[in-house]
């Protein structure tokens, strides 16, 4: 029986067998893993044959078992010399031989007779490549990246290959799709690992390029933008560059929409911190105070009930690692503690605290200990913001909100949305100390300060009729 393949016109994932035996004809649709349209069956058992017959020549070839691997070739060669595995399979023995025109050849062949199968374009490719062929490989590159847009190991020979043709531009952007497409913590081959680590150059290298391009184009309206503009001109930037994600507020509770995002804000939204901050000293010496005096009065900030799924505090959990000293919790004024600190509770009335019963105001002694991390998380709504003013900073400690990282400063107040994804490290060997409080959203009006009171407590009191802790919400 002779049989020629040829590609099957209106389905390339296919394969038409045309099959000549005792003068009758018959075409049979097979594909890579799939059942044929009809059935002929001397013509089915051989690719069945076939397909093993490879999967255990190149089982053979990776252990290293070169002359058995050249055997079952030979077997598979022997039943359908033809077929696009057979051909493959000669490729690379012929590739690893040092014969890339023959690979080319026969991989030509294959990919003529299964022009969907994208592994016979990935190979084309690499013998492109060992012939210095590089408008070749490209063009077998995108052949493969149409069956799979989004294939790491297509793009990441794509990236290299335009890099060779001197697009290091177009480069840089392939090289980011193809990171996009790869999970950061994958265990990777070393020869994929590799590929990967020059992607992540070239990505940061073609982001210094443009940003460099951009910056000579842009320059010269500089001068004329203020440090709210530029700061927000920049984090467009950043994140056009792949440098920052722009993060977004997920509140666990309550979303007020239409409001402008910071992670940090500005200072000068906020008049009254310059009065704090002159209140520093004081204030540090109140909270050392209190907490030698009233060490009992400290108490774990993180307080899950049990029964209630921890996720990431599950360290922090009634762990005196994280405490506070509050001096207003949830709206309730902690008599005992404020007259300990009647400078710290005059300061803090300057601001615009957050005034909803059984909700706010919140101020306390924030105390991280040393070697400590607080995870990631998210607050429970926008219509408020955080600020932390800093007392007792030894060196190690830092704070990110979003994509902003930054380091405490002794008296150096700073504001931040808080549903925000932020974290906080201390990695010295003593606790860190800061002055911590909630004020009112700025964007919020009057009126709509009075609907997110109002809306707040009615949504506390109908889960607390059932005995839900309004603290859970």
């Amino acid at each position: 029986m002779a049989v020629a393949w040829q590609r099957h016109p209106a389905d390339g994932v296919g394969i038409l067998i045309r099959a000549t035996d005792g003068g009758e004809r018959g075409a049979i649709l097979l594909s890579m893993g799939r059942s044929p349209n009809a059935a002929d069956a001397a013509v089915v058992q051989a690719e069945q044959r076939v397909i093993a017959l490879i999967g255990a020549c190149e089982r053979a070839a990776a252990e290293g078992r070169d002359a058995d691997a050249a055997r079952i070739l030979r077997e598979a060669e022997s039943l359908l010399p033809k077929h696009p595995l057979v051909l493959h399979e000669r490729a690379r023995r012929a590739l690893v031989g040092g014969d890339p025109r023959a690979a080319r050849d026969l991989l030509e062949q294959a990919v003529a007779l299964a022009p969907r199968h994208l592994p016979f374009w990935l190979a084309l490719a690499d013998a492109l490549r060992v012939m210095a062929l590089g408008d070749e490989e490209l063009a077998a590159l995108e052949k493969a990246l149409q069956i799979d847009p989004s294939h790491p190991l297509a793009l990441l020979r794509k990236g290299a290959v335009l890099d060779r043709l001197g697009k290091r531009r177009s480069a840089a952007m392939t090289y980011g799709n193809a990171l996009a497409t790869i999970n950061p913590q994958s265990q990777l081959p070393p020869a994929i690992a590799a590929l990967v680590a020059e992607a992540r150059r070239r990505v940061a290298e073609g982001a210094g390029e443009l940003d460099a391009f951009i910056s000579r184009r842009v320059d010269g309206l500089r001068g004329h933008d203020n440090d709210r503009e530029r700061r927000r001109f920049e984090r467009c930037v950043d994140h056009l560059l792949g440098r920052r994600q722009i993060h977004e507020p997920r509140p666990s509770l309550m979303r007020f929409p239409f409001l402008i995002n910071w992670e940090f804000y500005e200072r000068s939204d906020f008049p009254w911190l310059d009065a704090l901050e002159a209140e520093t000293s004081a204030i540090r010496e109140e909270c050392l105070a209190a907490l030698a005096g009233d060490a009992a009065g400290l108490r774990p900030y993180v307080t899950y009930r049990d029964g209630v799924p921890l996720h990431q505090w599950q360290e922090l959990n009634n762990s005196r690692r994280w405490s506070a000293y509050f001096l207003w919790n949830q709206g309730e004024r902690v008599e005992d503690h404020v007259a300990r600190c009647p400078r710290t509770a005059a300061a803090l009335g300057a601001a615009p605290r957050v005034d909803i019963r059984g909700r706010g105001p919140t101020a306390f002694y924030s105390i991280l200990d040393a070697r400590t991390h607080i995870p990631p998380h998210h607050g429970v709504t926008n219509t408020r913001l955080t600020v932390h003013l800093p007392l007792v900073v030894p060196p190690g400690c830092r704070f990110r909100v979003g994509s902003d990282i930054r380091e405490w400063r002794e008296g150096r107040a700073w504001v931040f949305d808080d549903t925000i994804e932020h974290e906080a490290w201390n990695d010295s060997d003593a606790p860190r100390a800061i002055l911590l409080f909630d004020i009112w959203n700025p964007q919020l009006s009057e009126f709509e300060r009075s609907l997110v009171r109002e809306t707040t407590q009615a949504l506390a009191e109908y889960f607390e009729a059932e005995g839900m802790p309004s603290m859970e919400l």
